[in-house]
């Protein structure tokens, strides 16, 4: 049977592994699913439809699932919190559930570690294994690749798409996509590089040279972006590149870079 302290409040209804760890005086609403391993600690409450994956830790004083801070948002909506597997949820950290003109859902993926005060808003869409520093803030619809990082007190714009293994340095502010395997910094930031450390701990050699090849076509060309974008589709078959590449040419909000400021 689950282990629950007698000061918390479980709904009836909510489904509950028979592992699973609910602190003094948390809350648990009727349509949540904790799965085996789920520790909800202190004071943490989960509200609406919320699924948490295997071995999450939900620490004191999080808050999941509350409604969406969106003006169009009505109770009747169906919108709902997935958060997969051996994600750390430190403490203050709220993350809303989606909208129904969003998709409904707002999604965590496995093995992230979100720190104290983050913020998660509505339809965001966090890969795997990715990290928020302290008081990190993502707006509506934002999307974030798997393996990225995410600085502290780093606000992301609404509708803002990060690639997969980027680098945030802390205290940036960001309200423009950010390319795959990329470093970026700054109020407003920019992209200053690649993210050189992630891509020695995740690729071989080969892929590292031609991601460094693609990204001084991209970068220092005088050319415009999507212009060498469309360029290296055409002609190279590594498939980081093809994926930086892609990535850019889908951009709607467009590219934040500066070429005299690029060294690398």
């Amino acid at each position: 049977m689950p282990n629950i302290h007698p000061t918390a409040i479980v709904e009836e209804g909510a489904s509950l592994a028979d592992d699973v760890k609910i602190g003094a005086y948390a809350f648990v609403s009727k349509d949540t699913i904790l799965k085996s391993g789920v520790e909800v600690m202190q004071g943490a409450q989960i509200y609406g439809v919320t699924k948490v994956g295997e071995d999450t830790k939900i620490c004191p004083y999080a808050v999941i699932g509350m409604p969406p801070q969106d003006i169009g948002y009505k109770p009747e909506d169906d919108v709902r919190v997935e958060i997969g597997r051996n994600v750390m949820i430190r403490e203050f950290v709220t993350i809303n559930a989606g909208t129904k003109k969003g998709g409904g859902v707002t999604r965590i993926g496995n093995n992230c570690f979100i720190m104290i005060y983050c913020h998660i808003a509505h339809d965001c869409q966090v890969g795997n294994n990715v990290i928020m520093a302290n008081n990190a803030t993502l707006a509506g619809h934002v999307h974030i690749g798997s393996f990225t990082v995410i600085g502290g007190m780093t606000p992301i714009h609404q509708f803002v798409h990060i690639g997969e293994g980027v680098m945030i340095g802390g205290a940036s502010a960001i309200s423009q996509d950010i390319p795959p395997f990329c470093l970026a910094e700054g109020n407003r930031a920019v992209v200053r590089g690649l993210n050189s450390v992630g891509l020695k701990r995740r690729f071989e050699r080969d892929d590292i040279t031609a991601i460094q090849g693609a990204y001084k076509q991209l970068f220092r060309s005088e050319n415009a972006i999507k212009e060498t974008a469309a360029k290296l589709l055409a002609s190279e078959t590594n498939e980081k590149v093809l994926q930086m590449c892609n990535f850019i040419m889908e951009s709607t909000r467009g590219i934040p870079f500066e070429r005299k400021n690029n060294g690398q």
